[in-house]
């Protein structure tokens, strides 16, 4: 079948990344507006005499020498000789991490890198983008025709087989360069601005997870107040102020850092019929490193949704700080879990990471959390363990756990040695392991349900108010922690497979 494309742009072979990048912005944003014209021409009825397609700009590289210049650091290089591509999308989103990838491939490798046009289509539908609703202003009949001009996505090109260790390159096939194709990357993009309420460019490359409210609303407060002129050069624990250069809540509601823009409003964004369901918030610095908050509900299906879709991102570290049962009778209500291990008992994840693979703990966020721990309860060393106990948490898929046979359940907690319970944290460790961004969980003891402490409203409101800010202050100072080490180091060794992607 013949299509109504734009001219194929040659491919052609780059040793500086810089102008690689450039190629790929080329290749990306003519095609997008090529799509984007002959959409609107159809929208006006104007309808095409053939089927309009454009394509993805491509990444390839061929390396015939393998020199890692630093074997610590764990991504940025070929495995092996032979032909490595990937399909690559939103430069616009994504211009800063193509330049590292890339840079990273030059140094390691004496071949350029190779930009052209792929032959994966681009579907209309992540073309017009996350702000354009593609079918409001068709016909029926439009609407109906829309497929015989148009691509539409493909689940074909949107798996996570690369990213599971399933891929099977064929004979004639390059072998892959990064987890994520073009498709997926897009698809995810779009899901995080429906589940999230905020576009996906401000997603900061930190993020932390939370299954309560209290601790977004304590996350705002705390970001507002940086945002104000005045406020001074540190909010407790906090980096400088000054670092922060925007705070951006669902709706795209954007609030400027009145010391370094004075002269900067307020952005409205977008309008919102109803909060999303699971709100993203976003203490945004210039370089990208700040730190993205969501409320992801409770439940296991909740935290494997959005991790599946901020992986594409490719973060340098998220955390799951939340409230658990505590298992054992030693510990008070408040009392900290720093998580080394995990019983998934969730089963979210069982068909792309077998239960019986270990989630290892990962050393740099271990110790960031610990020393953050340490910093904002004023406890170190022995004393620390007055207030905290790492240990194993077991992450369940039934809120009501603690109405199943008390004999089966107590048989397989104590035989895991568990100490804490919950409904997320395996789940976002296990898919911060499986997408090879490190992770960590923190969690603070709400109830007791072995020993006669419930989780009911009189008792969760006085502990909501005593702990969540300095739960909050903890997980925000390991953030800082891990941000200072730089990417480099905090993407771990522990993450990558044996025929690994060079991309991070």
């Amino acid at each position: 079948m013949s299509y109504i494309s734009p001219k194929k742009i040659a491919p052609k072979k780059y040793k500086d990344a810089k102008k690689a990048v450039a190629a790929i912005k080329q290749i990306y944003e003519r095609n997008v507006a090529f799509l984007h014209d002959n959409f609107m021409a159809y929208a006006k009825g104007v309808v095409p005499k053939k089927p309009v397609r454009a394509c993805y700009p491509y990444i390839k590289i061929s390396p015939k020498n393998i020199h890692r210049q630093d074997s610590r650091v764990s991504f940025g290089f070929a495995q092996k000789n032979g032909a490595y591509s990937t399909t690559v999308t939103r430069p616009d989103i994504f211009d800063e991490y193509y330049l590292r990838q890339i840079e990273l491939l030059l140094q390691n490798h004496d071949c350029g890198v190779e930009i052209g046009e792929s032959d994966s289509y681009m579907p209309v539908h992540f073309a017009l983008g996350e702000d354009f609703h593609l079918e409001s202003d068709l016909s029926p009949k439009l609407i109906e025709d829309l497929p015989h001009y148009f691509d539409r996505p493909d689940l074909e090109f949107m798996d996570d087989e690369i990213a599971n260790c399933t891929y099977q390159v064929a004979m004639d096939e390059d072998k892959p360069l990064s987890l994520f194709k073009a498709s997926r990357v897009d698809l995810s993009l779009l899901r995080l601005r429906h589940y999230c309420g905020t576009s996906s460019k401000h997603f900061q490359n930190f993020v932390i997870f939370t299954n309560y409210q209290f601790y977004i609303d304590e996350f705002v407060k705390i970001s507002r107040g940086l945002m104000e002129k005045g406020h001074g050069k540190k909010y407790e624990h906090q980096d400088d102020a000054a670092d922060y250069v925007s705070f951006v809540s669902p709706g795209d509601h954007v609030v400027y850092n009145q010391e370094a823009y004075p002269d900067k409003a307020e952005e409205t964004g977008f309008n919102l019929s109803r909060m999303p369901q699971m709100p993203a918030y976003h203490l945004k610095r210039a370089d990208g490193n700040g730190i993205t908050m969501i409320n992801i509900g409770v439940g296991p299906s909740n935290a494997k949704t959005i991790t599946d879709h901020v992986a594409v991102l490719r973060p340098h570290a998220w955390l799951m700080l939340g409230h658990c049962a505590g298992l054992r009778q030693s510990q008070s209500l408040g009392d900290y879990v720093l998580a080394h291990g995990y019983l998934r008992l969730d089963n979210v994840l069982n068909k792309d990471l077998p239960v019986g693979i270990p989630i290892p703990p990962l050393a740099e966020i271990q110790q960031a959390l610990e020393t953050a721990v340490s910093e904002v309860i004023g406890l170190k060393g022995y004393d620390r363990k007055k207030v905290m106990r790492t240990g194993t948490v077991a992450t369940i898929d039934d809120r009501n756990w603690e109405l199943q046979p008390a004999a089966t359940n107590n048989l397989m907690l104590s035989q895991s040695r568990a100490i804490a319970l919950d409904m997320e944290s395996a789940t976002i460790s296990a898919n911060g392991f499986r997408f090879r961004v490190p992770y960590g969980t923190l969690l603070c003891v709400s109830d007791k349900p072995f020993h006669g402490q419930l989780k009911l409203p009189g008792m969760a409101d006085s502990f909501y108010r005593e702990r969540v800010n300095q739960h909050l202050q903890i997980g925000l100072l390991a953030m800082s922690t891990l941000r200072k080490m730089g990417p480099d180091r905090l993407h771990s060794r522990k993450l990558r497979s044996f025929n690994e992607v060079a991309f991070q």
